[in-house]
């Protein structure tokens, strides 16, 4: 299990409600987020029979991150080289990918980091993915099968609207190398049922969605996790100009960190399963950096789940001079923090 130190955070309350629940009821994210940022929600998929991105040549990822001006540090802010990364994720079952959704240089890092990973095991490891919900599992094994194009793959599998630019590269890798990829998150449906009527409205569910959640009743924020939600949501009520008292009625608090937790809990299912089904081989999964950051979130459930599972937190963040890492801002957000240009 990690042994991330946890963060203190100092008075917080519920501001800013109103504006989280217009993002979690409409699943979008409202911008690029990080660890100053608001909590870091999924963007809007591309809706069944909507739009979907045009297939598009997958970039490839830079030579090295170091070539690209990035700073690799463990979480005490000790410098360190890019073998010694690499050298790490290969001591563990379970690497955390923290990521800042639209952060270019970050996207170009993990592509080639699961690219390096890849070489030096003995069996590829799984790529697990918050970018796909659970309900399309046999959609994404038919494309990594080779059964169907990637036209049709795209246009069944909601995929996230930056997809064809920053996550087919890992996915294309995976395909090529025969590695699972596993569609991690909880179905939005019903992850916003519970922001609208609470934890309470998934104790009844139909026998077919069951396979799509992790174990009913999930476990409650920790301590540490719901002052860590409190205080971004009072940072994004202050960066949308929401206070407290302001305008019009939300869902209730307690029913939008129960939808949080579920994200979390529902993608630590996910890897414990993907373990359980692949016992050669590690699993690496991207999310957001809210969703891993200081040992929280999708750790902690994942230790409920399996415990004792040796896992590796890495969060990749931008940064104004990535060559320099602020204590204050970068400290134990991960084992090893990332910088990238951008900040």
């Amino acid at each position: 299990m990690t042994r991330l130190a946890r963060r203190r955070w100092k008075g917080s309350g519920p501001s800013g409600i109103v504006v989280l629940a217009v993002l979690v009821l409409s699943a979008c994210a409202g911008g690029p987020s990080s660890p100053g940022g608001p909590p870091d929600l999924p963007p809007a998929p591309g809706e069944p029979g909507g739009a979907v991105p045009a297939p598009a040549a997958a970039g490839e990822p830079a030579d090295l991150p170091s070539a690209a001006g990035a700073g690799l540090f463990r979480g005490d802010g000790t410098p360190v080289e890019w073998a010694e990364l690499v050298e790490a994720a290969t001591e563990v079952r379970v690497v955390l990918l923290g990521e800042v959704h639209d952060d270019e240089a970050g996207h170009s890092f993990r592509a080639r980091f699961l690219r390096d990973l890849g070489e030096v095991s003995d069996v590829p490891p799984v790529l697990s993915m918050e970018m796909f919900e659970r309900d399309v599992q046999p959609v994404l094994d038919e494309y990594l099968g080779g059964w169907i194009t990637e036209e049709q793959f795209l246009a069944a599998s909601r995929p996230w609207p930056n997809y064809r630019e920053h996550y087919a590269p890992m996915v294309e890798w995976a395909r090529e190398e025969g590695a699972p990829v596993i569609a991690a998150n909880p179905p939005r449906r019903w992850v916003n049922r519970v922001t609208r009527e609470g934890r309470g409205a998934l104790d009844s569910i139909p026998d077919h969605a069951a396979p799509w959640l992790p174990p009913i009743p999930w476990d409650e924020a920790s301590p540490a996790y719901r002052e860590q939600w409190d205080e971004q949501m009072a940072r994004m009520a202050g960066a949308h100009g929401h206070g407290h008292g302001h305008g019009a009625a939300g869902p209730d608090p307690e029913d939008l960190l129960a939808a949080q937790t579920l994200w979390d809990a529902g993608m630590a299912h996910s890897i414990a399963m993907a373990l359980d089904a692949h016992p050669g081989a590690a699993v690496v999964h991207v999310a957001g950096a809210f969703h891993v950051q200081w040992g929280t979130g999708i750790p902690e459930h994942l230790e409920a789940y399996r415990p004792g599972t040796s896992t590796l937190v890495m969060v990749v963040v931008p940064a104004a001079d990535p060559s320099e890492f602020d204590p204050e801002a970068h400290r134990d957000l991960g084992d090893f923090v990332i910088l990238t240009p951008g900040g």
